[in-house]
């Protein structure tokens, strides 16, 4: 089976980023995120998802882990892109459940080619660490934009904050690798449209 990749590059006056994305992968990561906690999310996702990813990102950390944050969102949406290339033949649609100890969360993913998010959940902390946990979203959605999925994040419950937020990179990961199985009986796009977008 040939990788399917995507690679990009963004040079901002707040960030500067190479990103490398691999759906056929088998959960390697390699990232300097200049962000402790997304690094480790990051991993989840790509260790649960058997993706590979590499990224080198470095931003305006001393102000805040927003531009970084945000920026790496938009990067991994575009390699997505990339990597999934003309959809034909995948499954398009992905779903997970994951537990971590005491917290659950579900992710839903439809890669239609129409972006649009739905999160649903409240995390009991406004930060992990040095971390802002509002940040979660706003990675999330700029993923979605930038991937053009339509993403549904569902945090059902939990008291830990860092491990519901686990449970979703784990999730996201999982439903991504679904959605994006190659699945023979299908012929073309999986849609009565015959086009995705």
């Amino acid at each position: 089976m040939d990788k399917r990749t995507g690679y990009v590059e963004r040079d901002t006056f707040e960030t500067q980023i190479k990103l490398k994305f691999t759906i056929d992968g088998d959960g390697e990561s390699h990232l300097e995120t200049g962000v402790p906690f997304l690094t480790h999310m990051l991993t989840l996702f790509t260790k649960h998802g058997l993706f590979n990813l590499d990224v080198e990102a470095h931003g305006d950390t001393d102000v805040d882990d927003h531009h970084t944050t945000e920026d790496i969102a938009i990067c991994l949406g575009k390699v997505i892109r990339q990597a999934i290339g003309d959809k034909k033949g995948i499954n398009r649609y992905g779903y997970a459940v994951v537990p971590m100890d005491e917290a659950l969360s579900d992710v839903a993913i439809d890669l239609s080619g129409r972006p649009y998010f739905v999160f649903h959940g409240q995390f009991p902390s406004q930060k992990v660490g040095t971390f802002d946990t509002e940040l979660v979203k706003e990675f999330l959605d700029k993923l979605s934009i930038e991937a053009q999925m339509n993403l549904h994040v569902n945090v059902r419950y939990g008291e830990n904050t860092h491990h519901m937020i686990e449970s979703v990179f784990k999730a996201l990961g999982r439903a991504l690798d679904a959605a994006t199985v190659e699945n023979p009986r299908i012929q073309g796009v999986l849609s009565t449209k015959g086009i995705l977008g």
